[in-house]
């Protein structure tokens, strides 16, 4: 789906942006200059992938950080290049939530619905142990060197 949506930015000559750029991008454009922590918050991510991701748009000329309150504060406010692309990720935002809808209609069982079994499966067995489960006893894992490691055990014989 993410993919679609990469495509889509291509094909109409949108170069620089990733699909985690645009709502940072709308959030700031609605709600002017944030701090950094503000910005996590009001997304409800963590302060690192949001530090993470403004390094990236400051990459692109998408916003500039400012000094804030004190040392270890940033502001973050939107370039005129990232205001110019705030109306096209609106309108593709809603048009992304309207076809992940119209997806999840054509689907046996909704996506949430799917999530939330898979979730629910994996907390009663996890990928780990399922994994495990399939291979088989016989098979040794292969020994790893460690870079001039002389002490190494021969390898085990079949």
């Amino acid at each position: 789906m993410e993919q679609g949506i990469v495509d889509l930015y291509a094909q109409r000559g949108i170069m620089g942006i990733r699909p985690r750029f645009a709502y940072p991008l709308i959030r700031l454009a609605h709600t002017g200059p944030l701090t950094i922590k503000e910005l996590a918050s009001s997304l409800d991510l963590t302060h690192s992938a949001v530090s993470q991701t403004v390094s990236a748009l400051r990459a692109e000329g998408l916003v500039d950080t400012l000094p804030g309150h004190d040392a270890r504060t940033r502001v973050v406010e939107l370039t005129d290049r990232g205001r110019e692309l705030v109306p096209f990720l609106e309108a593709e935002w809603r048009a992304t939530e309207a076809a992940a809808a119209e997806l999840d209609a054509s689907l046996p069982v909704s996506l949430a619905e799917f999530t939330a079994a898979l979730r629910a499966g994996l907390e009663e067995r996890s990928f780990l142990e399922r994994i495990l489960a399939h291979l088989p006893a016989a098979v040794d894992s292969p020994a790893v060197e460690s870079p001039g490691d002389d002490t190494s055990a021969p390898p085990r014989s079949p």
